[in-house]
């Protein structure tokens, strides 16, 4: 078959993949190619139905994301294979969200043909950035959380570890973000639109999942009372599998997400009569629950959704552990040496209930028997120090949605309780703490302490953030459970993070060091010896110029903004949130701003102020920040007068590839939330692999990355935890820096003015009012001083070019301990205790 290059034309995607012609490629095999090309060929035909005359961009994405499944499902049915015939332990990583981001250019690097396939579809007459921009990030997580996961989950497969992960199949993500007036506007994020090449619908294994209903209690023929979940509501889980593909190795694991449907599609009686709408009035309620990603839970519906998806969620993956495990297995006593069961924070902690109504109702144990089993089967990460954010779910909603599970977690409180009171005798106060069920007008569940009682193993994401879980989060729990809290600091994959996403960087280090760092990040420690040599740094310098250009193209597209590569780009992207502090970074760009139309003349380095989040659709005050920031950027970059020194933009629609686009670009990292209130953080450790310098407080990981790269080689201010706390001990009085600092003053009061939004000269009155009325609670106007003099030293470092190429350098070199492969061995050395099963 000849190829042509006749296809319909379409726009490009808002951002494109990395030029792929810059990718480190060694020669392909042409036994390879020519495979590789009569797999697409033939998707084209027999799944497609198109000629090559007729095929899309789409249909050529399609095809040869087909063609890459095939090999990696291949790999996979063999890792299945070993991980069955050897009945291992495995891991189950049960998450609520994953950001996978794209998957094709990951895959074709895991799948060692990344090189065959850019050969192969040059010959059918194809453009391969073209091809890997037809993909849509997939809409399956939001923040930090998902990523992390999604970050696991390729480094459990490279490293050939037995794991599945489990999760929801939404259908819409979070939302589509778009700017209208400065106003960010949600819709819907339909991401399989377009098509989901790797998924595998796997309906065989679809689950019933009960719901509502109430409790009897019923008697057995020797008098004994069991509980019985009557009159009950069935939604289906239809399981979807991707398969996950180490780097390197043959195992290919997948996650599996379900999707759900009602049991009851369609009813025909109802149609019959005229009730169209009723007829298929169960479907659509069926479908409801994994419809959207994060429903907004400012009202009781809303909060009822949420709970009946984690649920929902959970209740399908056990059984699904349960039903694999008796494949080779009889009895319960040897379950939790098969099984091991990791919760991604709180969301999945209803998993906890579940096993033991399982344990107890459906398998007959005592309550003894089936707590022994689930205190030996899950572990749990907790990721966040916020106390608001610590997932509650109130008795009356538990009771309505699922009644047998509250029944049960009132019983293991009573048991928790004796223990409390065992070690604080009479101790009122202790009990109330420790307690998992929390008092008030209404009372509550407190998953977080659910959690904590019921596992194994819990820990912190961070060194920082694990010794305050134990000193200030929980220190009654440290005390009654030694030994269980643990720390595990997050990490990130090489080969999406820099090796697919900065082909630039990667080809420089492969020809110091060689292309060994993908699997074992510390061998950058090598480019160590080069970080003074001239030459050395002006190629990195001039690979980071790059990108920057390409960026440069991104941002004029998205933003209609024009900006100079040449500029330090100055970047925070991150998820909207008061404590991440978005809105000291858009003060400390006020007042350079003004600063410079004060003195048009002022000697500084041109900067570009780089923004990217998404803010929740009930969270007004970070639409506010959102807001703020967009019309300062409207005034700023029309300003003739600072003659473009300084550029503002916050580019729409943040998400992984976005962020794939941004990260090799930065110049510098903002990691500046308030001491002690970021868990870890995983953006920070992307920026600096890439050769970004971070400016940060001593929080979360930027503690631990300080301490790898050294003091030069990172920027540090703001108060530490301790002097936080002290400040909040004496009463802190954000009017008292107001008062002292003019240019502060000045910044603020001009953000409220409405100078910046004539249109509705009060919509950031709001802003002002947090930070000063409000009380401020993440200390902005605290740090504002320390910040902007750090940003002084900033301005200085990067105006020295060959001190600020060194830097660059060694933040790359030195943050090898923030892989995900290291991550992930920790967890398993001290937690799951897997045995490697390599694939041949």
């Amino acid at each position: 078959m000849s190829a042509s290059p006749r296809k319909p034309s379409r726009a490009r995607a808002a951002v494109a993949p990395a030029s792929a012609s810059s990718a480190p490629v060694a020669a392909p095999d042409a036994a390879d190619v020519e495979a590789l090309k009569t797999s697409i060929l033939n998707h084209l035909k027999f799944t497609q139905a198109r000629d090559e005359g007729t095929a899309t961009k789409r249909d050529w994405w399609i095809c040869t994301s087909l063609a890459v499944r095939d090999r990696l499902l291949e790999r996979m049915i063999r890792t299945q294979g070993v991980h069955n015939d050897g009945n291992v332990r495995r891991m189950y990583y049960l998450s609520l969200e994953y950001l996978m981001g794209r998957l094709l250019q990951n895959n074709l690097y895991a799948a060692g043909i990344y090189g065959a396939t850019q050969v192969a579809l040059r010959d059918l007459g194809l453009d391969p950035d073209k091809v890997l921009d037809e993909e849509h990030d997939m809409g399956l997580g939001n923040g930090g959380l998902g990523r992390l996961a999604a970050c696991f989950l390729d480094s459990l497969a490279t490293l050939d570890l037995p794991a599945i992960g489990y999760g929801i199949h939404y259908e819409f993500g979070l939302f589509r973000q778009e700017f209208v007036n400065g106003h960010q506007v949600e819709h819907p994020d339909n991401w399989m639109v377009r098509g989901a090449p790797w998924e595998i619908e796997r309906p065989e294994y679809t689950e019933a999942v009960q719901l509502y209903g109430h409790v009897e209690s019923r008697f057995d023929n020797l008098g004994r009372p069991h509980q019985r979940w009557v009159n009950t509501r069935t939604v289906l889980g239809v399981p979807h599998d991707i398969p996950i593909a180490g780097y390197g190795t043959g195992t290919v694991n997948f996650l599996r997400l379900w999707a759900s449907r009602a049991s009851h599609d369609f009813d025909l009686a109802a149609f019959n009569k005229g009730g169209y709408v009723e007829a298929v009035r169960d479907k659509a309620i069926g479908e409801t629950v994994s419809k959207v990603l994060y429903p907004n839970d400012k009202t009781e519906d809303g909060k009822e959704l949420r709970l009946v998806q984690q649920y929902f969620f959970v209740a399908c993956s056990l059984r699904d552990i349960i039903r694999r495990y008796r494949k080779a297995n009889t009895g319960w006593d040897n379950f939790s040496a098969k099984v091991a069961i990791q919760l991604n924070d709180t969301h999945p902690a209803i998993a906890i209930l579940e096993l033991m109504r399982i344990l107890l109702d459906d398998e007959g144990l005592t309550f003894d028997q089936a707590w022994a089993i689930v205190a030996r089967t899950f572990a749990y990460t907790n990721h966040t120090l916020l106390p608001e954010a610590l997932e509650r779910w109130s008795v009356p909603l538990l009771r309505k949605v699922v009644p047998r599970h509250l029944q049960i977690v009132f019983d293991i409180n009573q048991r928790h309780m004796e223990q409390v009171e065992a070690r604080w005798p009479g101790d009122v106060q202790k009990k109330q703490v420790c307690s998992i069920i929390e008092e008030g007008n209404v009372q509550s569940v407190r998953m977080a302490h659910l959690s904590v009682v019921a596992s194994h193993s819990v820990n912190g994401v961070a060194a920082l953030h694990t010794e305050l879980l134990k000193k200030t989060l929980f220190p009654e729990f440290d005390v009654l459970f030694p030994g269980r809290f643990n720390n595990k600091t997050n990490g990130i994959t090489p080969r999406r993070w820099l090796r697919a996403c900065n082909p630039r960087l990667s080809a420089l280090i492969d020809g110091k060091i060689g292309p060994g760092w993908t699997r074992n990040l510390d061998e950058l420690r090598g480019l160590e010896k080069w970080a003074d040599d001239a030459q050395f740094q002006a190629d990195f310098m001039a690979a980071k110029r790059a990108n920057k250009v390409e960026l440069a193209a991104v941002i004029r597209r998205l933003c209609d903004v024009e900006v100079s590569p040449d500029a330090l780009f100055d970047v925070q992207v991150k998820r909207l949130h008061e404590y991440k502090r978005q809105h000291l970074n858009l003060l400390h760009v006020l007042a350079l701003y003004r600063r410079l139309i004060q003195n048009p003349n002022l000697q500084v380095a041109p900067r570009v102020f780089i923004f990217g989040a998404k803010a929740a659709p009930g969270y007004d005050l970070a639409k506010s920040i959102i807001k703020a920031a967009n019309s300062m950027a409207k005034f700023i970059n029309a300003d003739e007068r600072i003659q473009g020194k300084l550029k503002l933009v916050f580019l729409p629609n943040y998400g992984v590839s976005l962020a794939e686009r941004i990260i090799p670009a930065a110049d510098i990292s903002e990691q500046i939330s308030t001491a002690g209130k970021e868990a870890s953080g995983t953006g920070n450790m992307k920026l600096a692999l890439n050769g970004a310098v971070t400016i940060g407080t001593l929080d979360g990981a930027n503690v631990e990355i300080a301490e790898e790269v050294g003091d030069d080689n990172i920027f540090i201010f703001g108060l530490t935890v301790d002097e936080v706390n002290a400040l909040h001990s004496r009463g802190y009085k954000p009017w008292d820096y107001y008062h002292r600092q003019e240019e502060l003053r000045a910044v603020i009061d001009w953000i409220g003015s409405g100078y910046f939004t004539p249109e509705d000269p009060h919509c950031l009155g709001g802003l002002r009012y947090s930070l000063l009325d409000g009380g401020d609670p993440f200390l902005v106007l605290a740090d504002f001083e320390s910040y902007s003099a750090a940003h002084a030293r900033v301005d200085a470092a990067y105006r020295d070019p060959k001190r600020w190429a060194r830097m660059a350098i060694m933040n790359t070199a030195r943050v090898g301990k923030f892989s995900s492969d290291r991550t992930i061995a920790d967890y398993n050395r001290d937690i799951w205790k897997l045995t490697p099963a390599p694939v041949a």
